[in-house]
C-alpha cells in the first residue's frame, strides 16, 4: 500500500471525514482535523480522536471498521457542514453535495479523492490527568474529552 500525502497538513488544513457504522441505514460521519498516520504494532495505521459529545463516538465504539476520507479542496464547505451539525438531529449529508456509498467494510463517499479503510485495533479514552495544564486550559476548558481510536489501514481506495 502506498499513500503519498503530506501527513502534517492533510488533516490539519484539508480536513477529512471520519465515518463509522455497519450499514447505509446505520452510520454517521464527522469532520476531523486532528489525527496521525504511521506505523503501530508493525502495521500501517491511522489514529483519530473523537470527543465524548460527538454522535459518531457510539458508532466508533460499536464498529469493527471505520473510514477516513479525503476530498479535493472544493468539497471543504461540505466538510464544514458535516463538522458543525450532528447526525442526531437529522440527515446532515443531505445538506451537502456528497453521496455516501457502501464499501466492503464501512461507508465511504462517491466524491472521495482518497479513502482509508481502517480496522479498529485499539481504543482508549484519553487521560486528562496526563496532559499539560496549558493544553487542558486551551483545548478542554469545558471538558468534552477525546477518545483515541487506532485503525490498521487494510485498504486504500483512490479516485
Amino acid at each position: 500500500m502506498d499513500l503519498n500525502v503530506d501527513i502534517f497538513s492533510v488533516l490539519d488544513k484539508g480536513w477529512a471525514l471520519l465515518t463509522a457504522g455497519d450499514s447505509m441505514a446505520h452510520f454517521n460521519t464527522m469532520t476531523v482535523s486532528w489525527g496521525m498516520m504511521g506505523t503501530f504494532w508493525g502495521k500501517p495505521a491511522a489514529t483519530v480522536y473523537v470527543r465524548d459529545s460527538r454522535y459518531t463516538l457510539e458508532f466508533m465504539k460499536d464498529s469493527q471498521y471505520f473510514t477516513l476520507t479525503m476530498f479535493d479542496e472544493d468539497k471543504k464547505p461540505d466538510l464544514g457542514i458535516l463538522g458543525s451539525k450532528s447526525g442526531r438531529d437529522g440527515n446532515k449529508i443531505a445538506e451537502t453535495s456528497l453521496h455516501a456509498k457502501k464499501l466492503e467494510h464501512g461507508v465511504g463517499f462517491e466524491e472521495a479523492k482518497v479513502t482509508l479503510i481502517l480496522k479498529k485495533i485499539y481504543m482508549q479514552r484519553m487521560d486528562m490527568n496526563a496532559m499539560p495544564k496549558e493544553i487542558l486550559d486551551q483545548i478542554y476548558p469545558n471538558g468534552d474529552d477525546h477518545n483515541m481510536f487506532i485503525g490498521e489501514v487494510v485498504d486504500i481506495i483512490r479516485r
